[in-house]
């Protein structure tokens, strides 16, 4: 595997008698799209302006492709695109003068100037608001303006805070075909959100954070399907489901949720492979006509709410 772009070791920042970021450690492998989920208040806005060097950490380290951020936040800077939740507009600033601004800010001179704008505004579709004033911009044209900001200086990593949010569906839409299509530049994404789905179908790995601490890091799908957790069941049968609910009632750790007249839905408690794989040979076995046999996908957010509750229970994760 390649070297991590991104490497967070034990990073903690305490405001007053409060941990915001609590020992979190992570790596960022080149080319993922990586979501930062929690709620409001659990730290993901305070650790990414650690990484984009805007805040030190109290203790703990940052490296952005082998640069600490605390001792060469020149380098990081040159590697990174910074995204933040909200932005500074300007009065009498049109679109295409802020642009300008910040391609001059990044160093840009001359015909390269002028290029680099307009293939920015060309992708962000910038290009049609040209001449709009940067004050009288909707909330996804202004989302897209703070894109294409990040984007100008072509960064390797770029970290986006909550950039769908208070963004009507249309607006929610461009701005995960913006990031697909960066993703499939090669861009290296660090996302966050607390809109798990928008994240579900963007991100190849996730990151959930709560009280300053990570509890759990996988794709949605290690999130949503544990070995050993419970798990709900639809079983569907040819006939009536009258004998299998009572075969049901006799089953160690399986329970009735639900009957409809082509079946029935169970809990099952450990519900493993193995497990599920037994549940079902011995429904056969004991003569039952199966059809169907399926574990349900649960919801990412319901996945989400019930590891927080697990982690502020002390249960393991």
């Amino acid at each position: 595997m390649s070297e991590p772009l991104v490497e967070v070791r034990n990073l903690t920042r305490i405001f007053g008698k409060v941990r915001a970021v609590d020992d979190v450690s992570f790596d960022i492998f080149p080319g993922q799209v990586v979501g930062f989920i929690g709620e409001n208040g659990a730290g993901k806005t305070t650790t990414m302006r650690m990484m984009v060097t805007l805040d030190l950490p109290d203790s703990g380290t940052v490296k952005i492709k082998g640069f600490d951020t605390v001792g060469y936040p020149n380098e990081v800077r040159k590697r990174i695109g910074w995204m933040p939740d909200s932005y500074g507009a300007y009065d009498f600033m049109d679109v295409s003068e802020y642009m300008d601004f910040f391609a001059r800010a990044y160093g840009y001179r001359g015909k390269e100037r002028d290029l680099r704008i307009g293939e920015v505004m060309a992708f962000t579709e910038l290009d049609k608001l040209s001449d709009r004033p940067v004050n009288k911009l909707s909330k996804g044209q202004a989302q897209r303006l703070c894109l294409g900001r990040t984007l100008l200086p072509d960064p390797e990593l770029l970290i986006l805070d909550e950039p769908a949010a208070g963004l009507d569906p249309r607006a929610r839409i461009e701005v995960k075909n913006l990031v697909r299509i960066l993703a499939s530049e090669g861009k290296t994404l660090f996302i966050s959100s607390h809109i798990l789905s928008e994240l579900e179908q963007m991100c190849d790995d996730m990151l959930f954070i709560s009280a300053g601490k990570i509890v759990h890091q996988g794709s949605s799908e290690s999130l949503k399907v544990k070995e050993g957790h419970p798990a709900v069941v639809k079983i569907r049968l040819e006939g009536a489901p009258d004998k299998l609910e009572e075969w049901v009632t006799l089953q160690e750790g399986v329970s009735l949720l639900e009957r409809n007249k082509n079946g029935i839905r169970v809990r099952v408690e450990d519900a493993s492979t193995e497990r599920l794989v037994r549940l079902l040979k011995k429904m056969i076995k004991d003569e039952f006509p199966v059809y169907g046999f399926e574990r349900e996908e649960i919801r990412l957010e319901d996945a989400f709410v019930d590891l927080l509750s697990q982690s502020e229970k002390g249960g393991a994760l």
